[in-house]
């Protein structure tokens, strides 16, 4: 049985240590960091909130790296978390069993991602990367921390791979924490993209977590009805108000497919080349995947950003440029529109190339989703009051209708 622990009590002026799983370049922890902060494009500032990210560990060194850059007082630690015992981070972290506030991480999601569908290990939830669930578990039941927060792919919680969804919550259930789980649309708060995740979490007094009330509402994939009493979601126009940028190396798409991508239309895929549209007929309906050739809508939140695309793999900005020769070409999204789409701070450095930036940010928590969840588990668990946590939503609903007016 668990051994009962008492709830944290932080000195005056003290911040309480969070332990980081799975960190990648630090979304979470950035939301951990900023929980208490006004929402949207504000800058990495040092944060009046009550946490504090004492150890990260991920296996990428350059993930971390810039990790670290952004929050240069949290102690990092890259390597497999199979290979690294509990006790090591918590040393590490100067930590003791049930010191922690939050463990909070993402394990990667690539074993239960639809885009590997192909592969029969992962239709029949046999990728052996399936067992950093179990990690996580093990790193909870060790540290003992006040509270968790596991956020995956909302493919986690399909029959494909039932088995290792209902074991994982059986073993966190086991361990007292009572887990709740959901799946949530990050469009729905704020952040200008229709990306679903699922998020699970749990208290280690057995509490049931309440999951937070969307702030936003709009259509998507699945929704073709919503609030209109909600603030509209933000669109991917509206998230680039104000952004200067600058031309990349490389971000004109060329080759085989350059010329059809750039007559494609904002808000269309190659669907555009088909019979049923008014492109040229080039390939058969639904022959390729969604995001082949797919252009942002400006008046829409962009789709899921991905972490590894190909060449030919949106989304892609709406706007044409033309490349050495004259011609119209369809041009990559440059980094800090990235930034922007995932509500990073415009002053968010990252380390590494082009594509190893496009990694980092696609495997990431969107900023304000993760604070939407852990603002929810701060409150509930007495570390902000209520009559803070509404000033600051009144603040959310100021910044918002400026954004989007």
């Amino acid at each position: 049985m668990p051994v009962d622990l008492p709830a944290i009590t932080p000195s005056i002026g003290s911040k309480i240590p969070v332990i980081s799983l799975f960190s990648g370049a630090g979304g979470l922890d950035l939301a951990v960091e900023r929980v208490a902060d006004a929402p949207l494009l504000s800058p990495v500032v040092p944060s009046a909130g009550p946490f504090r990210v004492a150890v990260a560990t991920d296996y990428s060194a350059q993930a971390l790296d810039t990790l670290a850059l952004n929050l240069p007082e949290t102690a990092t630690w890259p390597g497999d978390i199979r290979d690294t015992p509990t006790s090591e981070l918590l040393r590490i972290g100067s930590l003791s069993e049930g010191d922690a506030a939050l463990v909070v991480g993402g394990p990667p999601c690539t074993p239960f991602s639809k885009s590997g569908f192909w592969l029969a290990e992962k239709r029949e939830s046999r990728d052996p990367n399936a067992s950093l669930l179990e990690e996580y578990v093990r790193v909870i039941a060790q540290a003992r921390p006040e509270a968790f927060v596991l956020e995956n792919v909302q493919a986690l919680t399909y029959k494909t791979h039932e088995k290792h969804f209902t074991q994982l919550l059986a073993a966190l259930a086991e361990l007292g924490y009572n887990p709740q789980w959901k799946t949530l649309l990050a469009a729905d708060f704020g952040v200008p993209q229709l990306r679903k995740r699922v998020f699970i979490v749990g208290r280690r007094d057995g509490r049931a977590f309440h999951f937070p009330e969307p702030t936003h509402a709009g259509p998507s994939e699945t929704t073709r009805t919503w609030d209109t009493s909600k603030v509209p979601h933000v669109t991917a126009e509206q998230a680039f108000a104000g952004l200067e940028t600058t031309a990349e190396m490389g971000e004109l798409v060329e080759g085989k497919y350059g010329e059809l991508a750039a007559e494609v239309p904002g808000g269309q895929n190659y669907l555009w080349h088909t019979s049923r549209f008014g492109g040229r007929n080039e390939f058969e309906w639904r022959s390729r995947y969604w995001t082949f050739l797919l252009r942002l809508a400006p008046q829409k939140p962009s789709s899921t950003l991905q972490a590894q695309p190909g060449p030919y793999v949106g989304p892609f900005h709406w706007e044409n440029l033309p490349n050495a020769e004259g011609e119209l070409r369809a041009r990559r999204l440059r980094v800090p529109e990235l930034l922007r789409l995932m509500t990073f701070p415009d002053n968010f450095r990252l380390i590494g190339r082009r594509a190893d930036v496009q990694r980092q940010l696609g495997n990431a928590v969107p900023l304000e989703l993760g604070k939407a969840v852990l603002r929810a588990l701060t409150l509930q668990l007495g570390y902000i009051d209520a009559e803070t946590d509404s000033d600051d939503r009144l603040v959310r609903s100021t910044s918002d209708a400026v954004l989007i007016s």
